[in-house]
């Protein structure tokens, strides 16, 4: 039996959802030979963890207790007084992060999930690896950090498991990896990484204003409270230097060509979100219909996309052609188009549901399964 311990950082959406894979999945994994061992949890605040890491672990109504008080906008600081779990704040979040992956160093080592959206996790979780610990990730960002760090994040990729930081569930990663360790080159990836965009471009390809599909978006939580921070590109460039650098190409962040879907003017620094959805939106409608039909003209669609290819790396509107998988593309779906050495006429399609808190969730859920065998020689807890 493989005991895992998990430390999860993050209590968001996916965060909260993972936790309830984990208890809804007991069964299945028993008969796996596999134990999932939550020992602490943390959000931007502060962090619970169990007592006893080496060998207790929280309950599950104490799991679901906890996702209800995140859902409703409470603070874990509140457990103080149930007396089942010690809980940290500030600084001291880090320190017994730390403290528990030393302790659980020479038995089993931890498994330090990251469901965060934060930045500064980055040193943290190499820090982990160090210990022997393993980590999976769904937070783009560490992966995105400047290469000083990403080197030091990935130098052990046994102990690293980050599928879901690219279209969530889909195996992109595990497709990637697969081919460049059978010695199949891969010379260019084209594909449509936002949920978001996929939409909002084939809702506009049928003849809807682009403000009036942006606003029905929003009103069916399709985008951010401020859809800005999808308009902008930046998710997919994320998305989009993970995987350039998965091919061996030595960038950063602001390297890579972005092309925003409103103007710098209409930004959040310059404008604000009720504006900016009244008046801001509807002045780009005439722009993006023209490029619809100047590719309709050509035979083609518009998407949203990033694209990969010897030395580019750029996200932004590109003319595809309308019988290929992005040209069929409809709704939220994500899409990535694969061309090497073996699938150099006909690529090699992923296609699938690629956002969501419960697709997510399920990427780490199986990264985690991924990595049990480093946990084999461990024990399950009483």
């Amino acid at each position: 039996m493989a005991s895992i311990p998990l430390l999860l950082m993050g209590c968001g959406g996916v965060g909260r959802q993972l936790l309830h894979h984990v208890i809804s999945c007991r069964p299945l994994h028993s008969q796996q030979g596999v134990r999932l061992r939550v020992v602490g949890v943390c959000d931007s605040k502060s962090m619970v963890a169990i007592p006893d890491v080496l060998t207790s672990e929280f309950r599950d109504d104490f799991l679901l207790q906890l996702c209800v008080i995140k859902s409703n906008g409470s603070s874990f600081l509140d457990l103080t007084k149930t007396g089942e779990c010690q809980v940290y704040s500030g600084e001291e979040i880090g320190r017994k992060v730390i403290d528990v992956a030393t302790a659980l160093r020479s038995s089993s080592g931890l498994a330090l999930i990251d469901c965060s959206a934060s930045s500064e996790t980055t040193g943290l979780l190499s820090q982990v690896i160090n210990l022997d610990g393993c980590v999976v990730l769904a937070n783009k960002k560490p992966l995105t950090s400047p290469l000083e760090y990403y080197d030091k994040l990935v130098s052990q990729p046994r102990r690293l498991r980050h599928e879901s930081t690219v279209g969530a569930g889909l195996p992109v990663i595990a497709t990637i990896n697969r081919m460049l360790s059978s010695g199949d080159p891969i010379n260019r990836i084209i594909g449509s990484l936002s949920g978001t965009l996929g939409y909002v471009m084939s809702e506009v390809e049928g003849g809807r204003p682009f403000s009036q599909v942006v606003t029905s978006a929003k009103k069916l939580g399709f985008t951010e409270p401020d859809p800005r921070d999808d308009l902008g590109g930046m998710d997919v460039a994320r998305k989009a230097l993970i995987l350039a650098r998965l091919l061996g190409h030595r960038i950063e962040l602001d390297s890579i060509k972005v092309e925003s879907l409103y103007p710098e003017k209409m930004g959040p620094a310059n404008m604000p979100l009720d504006e900016f959805l009244a008046k801001g939106l509807p002045l780009l409608d005439e722009a993006i219909q023209k490029r619809i039909e100047s590719a309709a003209s050509n035979g083609n669609v518009l998407r949203y996309v990033c694209l990969i290819e010897e030395s580019r790396c750029e996200v932004g509107l590109q003319e595809v052609s309308k019988d290929s998988a992005l040209g069929r593309l409809q709704g939220s779906d994500n899409v990535v188009e694969i061309y090497s050495r073996c699938y150099s006429k006909q690529p090699l399609v992923i296609q699938g549901a690629g956002a969501g808190n419960d697709t997510t969730a399920a990427g780490v859920l199986a990264d985690i399964l991924d990595i049990q065998d480093m946990f084999r020689h461990s024990t399950s807890a009483a």
